[in-house]
């Protein structure tokens, strides 16, 4: 894991940071989470053998959520082949893929009744195809045992591979999420082995390969970026054909990760939202705990309005 950043480590004229920890605000304060619904989801996942990234990234939102009845799955193992320094999922080796988790994710997904599932992975740049045939067979195996359940992928960028993306595009997916993550400036640092041309190809080849797919992604802030460099990044998104966007403020997972800038206020959240309609995404979802799949079955209701 990557050390805490310092002012020595951190080009100053490109990258202005103040690392002093800064206190929450009172909107941004979430409950532990607890619950008999929460204890339900988590008690089913552990007997699936399932991860969520809900668990494994400490989303704000997951006694919400699991409260709820919803969870994002997991696949492809509990450890990333990228080192981002805003996430606290485990890097290094991945082990061998689990062709029997596509499985346990459907089978979970028909014992929680979902109407709308969200699968997602770690990165597993050590294989070709980026661990893609597991997604694929994620979304055929949940369309077969819960038939009428959409199902978004929040997906790696697989290097850019047109190869990788074909085989989850084939099957089908009702949602295809790739998230940009952050400014251009801040992201050789935040994400040092990502690059956005990668991030572009997924989300502009999503559209030339399945014309009718959503395509969605999203924009942590509070890293150190200026506003006008979050609405060029939403100018790109858009630029790219994106229809639904998240935005959220980055919480700091542990002192050895990158330090919060500042926190954005719910009225900045609001004007950012503004902006993104104006550009004309079909849904954006700004506030403070907004993270990738956070109300993602209420922004999936456009595929209903659209198939209607």
């Amino acid at each position: 894991m990557a050390k805490e950043p310092t002012r020595g480590r951190i080009d100053p004229e490109k990258v202005t940071i103040d690392i002093t920890p800064k206190r929450r605000p009172d909107w941004i304060r979430v409950k532990a989470p607890t619950g008999e619904g929460y204890q339900r989801i988590e008690d089913m996942l552990r007997g699936a053998h399932l991860h969520t990234v809900c668990e494994e990234a400490g989303c704000p939102n997951m006694g919400e959520c699991f409260n709820s009845g919803t969870a994002t799955f997991l696949i492809l193992g509990d450890v990333c082949t990228r080192s981002c320094r805003f996430c606290d999922i485990k890097h290094g080796m991945p082990g061998e893929l689990d062709w029997e988790e596509p499985e346990r994710v459907a089978q979970t997904v028909k014992q929680m009744n979902l109407r709308h599932a969200v699968i997602t992975s770690v990165n597993r740049d050590e294989r070709d195809d980026g661990g893609a045939p597991i997604f694929a067979a994620c979304i055929q195996r949940i369309r077969e045992v819960r038939p009428g359940c959409t199902v978004e992928v929040l997906i790696p960028d697989f290097k850019g591979s047109i190869e990788a993306l074909k085989i989850v595009m084939d099957a089908r997916p009702d949602v295809l999420n790739h998230n940009l993550e952050t400014v251009d400036r801040l992201s050789k640092w935040i994400q040092p082995q990502s690059r956005k041309e990668w991030s572009r190809d997924t989300l502009v080849n999503a559209k030339q390969l399945l014309p009718d797919v959503l395509t969605k992604s999203g924009i942590m802030v509070g890293m150190g970026e200026t506003i006008d460099e979050v609405q060029q990044a939403m100018q790109d998104l858009r630029s790219w054909d994106v229809d639904l966007l998240t935005i959220g403020q980055y919480l700091q997972p542990s002192r050895q990760h990158w330090p919060i800038d500042r926190y954005y206020t719910p009225e900045e959240f609001q004007a950012l939202k503004a902006y993104g309609l104006q550009l004309g995404f079909l849904a954006v979802e700004s506030a403070p705990l907004v993270r990738s799949s956070y109300h993602a079955a209420e922004m999936a209701r456009i595929l209903n309005e659209r198939k209607a």
